[in-house]
C-alpha cells in the first residue's frame, strides 16, 4: 500500500502539472507550468524553446519526482506547444504518445518498476483565466495507458500485459497558485473505462495463467482541495496543519468483470456484475471521510475446486463510511461509522449442504451497524513520529449513538438502538473501560425458531440450545409478538441493569 500511494502521489503531480499552465498569452502559460513543477518538488528539463509570439514551443521535456522512500516517477514529452488563440485563451497541445516509468521502493511487497505508455489521441486542451488563476478545460475521444513492462523487486520481467483506456472523457480544472500551496477545484466524466490484464503465475511451476477484464460505465468524479509541495506531504500532520485538504468523489455506473484462471487442475472463472457504486474520501485538520459503495452486486464462481458447476453470490448495496477526527485536541469532535450489506443471498447449492430438506428459510440477510458519536485523539496521529505504544489510550471516547444495529437472517433478526455517554475521569467502576451512561434498546424476533431449526439440522445439540435459551431469560423479557423479545440494557449509577435488573 505505502508503494502503491507513494508512486500515485508522483504521477498526480506530473499530470496536475501539465494540466496547471494556463494563461492569456502562452509565454505566462509556460512560465506558471514551470513555477509549479518546480514548487512541487519535481525536476524539470528541457532540450530547446522557440518562442514566435503567439506561439512557444517547448521539446526535449522530461518530469521526474523522487521521494524520501526511495521512489520515483518520470514522464517525458517530445514536444509540448502553447499557442495562443486570439481571445485570450491558449491551446496546449500534447504529444498523442509519451512514455511514463515508474520505480518503487525496495522495501514490502509489490513490483520494482513500471514502464508504460499513454496515448491520448486527439485530446484538445484550452486554458484560460490568469497567471495566478487559471482554468482549463479539456476533452479527449480515448486515453489509453499500456503497461510495456513490469518487473518484481530482483529486476526480472515478468510475464504481464494490461492497459486502460477511458473513452469520451471530459474534464474542467479551476487551478489557482498561491505562493507554495495549489488550490483545485475539478471535475471531470467519461462514458466508459476497460481494464485488461493478462500474465502468468510466477509461483505456479504447472505454467498457469490468468485473464482480468473490467469495464464501468458512466464515470464522473470530483477533486476540490489545497495542495501543498513534496516536502511537506511527507509528514501529513504536518500538512494538515499548513493548509493541506482534499475533498474527492468517484462514482460509476455499470460494471462487468471477468476472471479466467487456466491451471493444471483445471480452468478456474469468476464473474461479476454491479449496478453502479463510488467512493469519497474528504480530509482536513479536523476529519478524515473514507465511505465507499457497491450496489446491485451479482458474482458467480466456478473451478475445480469447488463441488457444485457453479457459485452465485448477490446482494441489493453494500457500503462503509469512516469519519474520524485526525488531530490532536482538547475538545470532542464527531466520528461515525457505517458498513451495511443488505440483501445478500447464495445460491441453493450452497444451501443444499447444510440444509437439503430446506428448514431454514432462504430470506435474504441483512447486516446493518450504524454509529455516531463524539471523542478526541490525545495524540496527532499523523505524525510519523508519534509512537502508539500501547501504555494508555491514545484518545477519548465520549459519547456513542447506536443509530442502528440490524442483523437479519435464516428467520431470525436481532435490532439495537441508543446512545451512551462516558466518564474518562471514572476508569475503574468498568476495569479501565471510561465509565458509560445511557441505555441501549435490543429487539430480537424468530430465536426460538431458529434454534429449533437448527436443532433438527444438528447443528446444535439440546445442551446447547438450553444454555442459550437460559441465557436469553437473563437478559430479554417477551414482546409484543409472538417468538419476540425485547431488552433495555442500561448504564446508570455505576452498575449494568437489564430490563430493571441489576447485573453489576
Amino acid at each position: 500500500m505505502t508503494r502503491a500511494l507513494t508512486c500515485s502521489s508522483a504521477i498526480g503531480l506530473v499530470f496536475l502539472a501539465t494540466s496547471a499552465g494556463a494563461d492569456v498569452t502562452p509565454q505566462e502559460v509556460w512560465a506558471s507550468w514551470q513555477a509549479m513543477l518546480t514548487s512541487a518538488g519535481q525536476e524539470l528539463t528541457v532540450g530547446n524553446t522557440a518562442d514566435s509570439g503567439n506561439t512557444v514551443d517547448v521539446t526535449g521535456v522530461v518530469v521526474a519526482f523522487k521521494d524520501q522512500m526511495g521512489g520515483s516517477a518520470s514522464v517525458s514529452f517530445d514536444k509540448l506547444s502553447f499557442a495562443a488563440n486570439g481571445d485570450g485563451t491558449v491551446t496546449v497541445t500534447m504529444p498523442e504518445s509519451y512514455p511514463l516509468q515508474m520505480a518503487f521502493p525496495a522495501e514490502g511487497d509489490g513490483p520494482g518498476s513500471l514502464k508504460l505508455t499513454v496515448k491520448q489521441p486527439g485530446m484538445k486542451i484550452v486554458a484560460g483565466g490568469s497567471a495566478t488563476e487559471t482554468s482549463y478545460d479539456f476533452a479527449a475521444p480515448s486515453v489509453t495507458v499500456t503497461l510495456d513492462e513490469i518487473t518484481d523487486e530482483d529486476g526480472k520481467v515478468l510475464d504481464t500485459k494490461g492497459d486502460l483506456t477511458v473513452a469520451g472523457m471530459t474534464a474542467r480544472y479551476l487551478v489557482a497558485l498561491d505562493g507554495d500551496k495549489t488550490n483545485l477545484d475539478s471535475s471531470f466524466q467519461a462514458d466508459s473505462m476497460q481494464f485488461n490484464l493478462s500474465g502468468a503465475d510466477m509461483e505456479d511451476e504447472g505454467g498457469g495463467r490468468g485473464t482480468l477484464a473490467l469495464t464501468l460505465a458512466d464515470l464522473s468524479g470530483a477533486t476540490k482541495g489545497t495542495f501543498l509541495g513534496a516536502d511537506m506531504m511527507a509528514n501529513m500532520a504536518v500538512a494538515l496543519n499548513s493548509g493541506f485538504t482534499m475533498d474527492s468523489s468517484f462514482n460509476f455506473g455499470a460494471m462487468t468483470m471477468n476472471v479466467d484462471v487456466e491451471e493444471a487442475a483445471g480452468p478456474t472463472k469468476v464473474g461479476a456484475t454491479a449496478t453502479g457504486g463510488g467512493f469519497v474520501l474528504v480530509m482536513d485538520k479536523t476529519r478524515m471521510n473514507y465511505g465507499t459503495s457497491l450496489n446491485g452486486g451479482k458474482f458467480t464462481v466456478s473451478g475445480p475446486e469447488i463441488p457444485f458447476p457453479q457459485v452465485e453470490l448477490a446482494f441489493a448495496e453494500s457500503g462503509f463510511n469512516l469519519l474520524m477526527p485526525v488531530s490532536k485536541s482538547d475538545s470532542p469532535q464527531d466520528f461515525a461509522f457505517l458498513t451495511k450489506f443488505v440483501d445478500f443471498t447464495v445460491s441453493e447449492d450452497i444451501w443444499a449442504m447444510v440444509d437439503p430438506g430446506a428448514t431454514l428459510s432462504r430470506e435474504p440477510a441483512t447486516v446493518i451497524v450504524d454509529l455516531k458519536g463524539t471523542g478526541k485523539w490525545k495524540q496527532d496521529i499523523m505524525d510519523p513520529a508519534v509512537q502508539m505504544d500501547g501504555a494508555e489510550p491514545p484518545g477519548e471516547l465520549n459519547s456513542l449513538d447506536v443509530t442502528q444495529v440490524l442483523a437479519k437472517a435464516a428467520g431470525a433478526e436481532v435490532s439495537a438502538t441508543g446512545g451512551l455517554t462516558f466518564d474518562n475521569s471514572d476508569m475503574t467502576t468498568f476495569a479501565g473501560m471510561p465509565r458509560p451512561d445511557g441505555k441501549i434498546s435490543i429487539g430480537i424476533k424468530g430465536a426460538n425458531k431458529l434454534v429449533e431449526n437448527l436443532i433438527a439440522l444438528g447443528i446444535l445439540s439440546e445442551d446447547d440450545a438450553m444454555g442459550f435459551r437460559m441465557g436469553l431469560a437473563m437478559f430479554a423479557r417477551p414482546g409484543a409478538g409472538p417468538d419476540e423479545l425485547t431488552s433495555e440494557i442500561e448504564f446508570k449509577e455505576g452498575g449494568l441493569f437489564a430490563n430493571g435488573q441489576r447485573l453489576q
